[in-house]
């Protein structure tokens, strides 16, 4: 068998994001994943100096917004698995961010609620995550930016299955 010779591939560049596949041509599922990983580093960034994830901010977020909640009710409000909210509501607690207490009838379920410390420290981050989104808000007008929202409800709605 005679072997041909084979002309070392001549690798592309890779386009930056907002650049070919990685833009208007790229598939739609990528393009909302990309977006998503972009503003969750933006995120990152903003509340490092807190000691706060943005998955912590998701947590303590509905955990003011509904008071009491499980933390089974909290993992599909969050979009995180049970044993990940699991170590952050243990995270949460020993920095004395939020309280457990046992459900009245059901003893077994923990309901969540948090303290005085927590909600300054949810205060402290909302400052910094509307500094995030006040950037995303630039990049749209105030029409665009409601079609946006109303499309990633619907898509949420019609696919999440949560």
């Amino acid at each position: 068998m005679i072997r041909k010779e084979r002309k070392p591939a001549i690798p592309r560049p890779i386009p930056r994001p907002g650049e070919g596949k990685r833009g208007p041509e790229g598939h739609l599922g990528y393009l909302v994943r990309q977006a998503n990983v972009a503003v969750r580093a933006a995120m990152e960034r903003a509340l490092a100096d807190l000691a706060a994830t943005p998955a912590q901010f998701a947590v303590l977020t509905m955990i003011v917004a509904y008071p009491g909640v499980s933390g089974a009710a909290l993992a599909r409000l969050t979009f995180l698995t049970p044993q990940t909210i699991n170590v952050i509501v243990r995270n949460l607690e020993k920095a004395g961010a939020i309280q457990k207490s046992a459900d009245a009838v059901h003893g077994r379920i923990l309901r969540l609620q948090a303290t005085a410390k927590g909600q300054a420290l949810l205060k402290r981050c909302r400052v910094r995550v509307m500094e995030v989104e006040d950037q995303l808000n630039k990049l749209a007008g105030k029409e665009e930016e409601r079609v946006i929202r109303r499309w990633l409800s619907i898509v949420a709605e019609a696919l999440g299955g949560r």
